[in-house]
């Protein structure tokens, strides 16, 4: 059983968004077309409460791109994005939403941000992904979304070390890049833990 895992593919992280990844909604039509190559198809979602302690302006005197304390971890202080219930928040319209087999909300606790759709930040919280997979069958996962470099690779590394044969699907990636090169050192910090390098057109070649 395979599983893909589309992370936070969200009006916020698209062109027009409060935290827009360049040429972030260029990957939906890819991502929509290897939907039906998957036994299960999993979708990640940022889904903050308005005081959310990533957003730099719950914090006086603090600026985006800034980094704090936040509960005993570092923090990226972030534009308000992906609120609970706005349309910030909602999956992109472009996305096949009906070919998606279950929504997994994170970042739904103020004290600690969720980059990963597996664990918050802190690994103190389960959002209950890893559960599905493992409830389902699934020993491998193939990762896509957004952004690169934060919740993709979290993602991706949190699949590894919970066992998963996990593949990072590069066509269907973007990134933030906050610092030149950001993307380029988190494919190969995932490449060098285990992930497998791959891409749609392999993907389907061998299905």
């Amino acid at each position: 059983m395979k599983a893909l895992i589309i992370v936070d593919i969200q009006n916020d992280f698209c062109p027009g968004g409060s935290l827009a990844v360049t040429d972030g909604d260029t990957i939906i039509p890819i991502v929509n077309k290897v939907m039906p190559l998957f036994d299960v198809v999993i979708a990640t979602q940022d889904w903050h409460p308005p005081d959310h302690g990533s957003f730099a302006a719950n914090h006086i005197d603090r600026k985006v791109g800034e980094i704090i304390d936040l509960n005993g971890l570092p923090q990226v202080l972030w534009p308000v994005h992906c609120v609970q219930g706005f349309k910030g928040a909602a999956l992109h319209a472009d996305l096949n939403i009906k070919g998606i087999d279950r929504i997994f909300e994170k970042g739904t606790i103020p004290e600690v941000d969720s980059y990963s759709g597996f664990f918050d930040n802190g690994r103190r919280n389960s959002t209950g992904l890893g559960d599905f997979l493992l409830e389902k069958g699934v020993k491998e996962v193939y990762v896509c979304g957004l952004a690169t470099d934060y919740c993709v690779k979290y993602t991706t590394l949190d699949a590894l070390s919970l066992g998963f044969k996990t593949f990072l699907l590069t066509d269907a990636i973007k990134g933030v890049d906050l610092k030149e090169g950001d993307c380029e050192r988190a494919i190969l910090e995932m490449h060098n833990q285990g992930a497998i390098l791959s891409d749609t057109k392999i993907l389907q070649e061998n299905c």
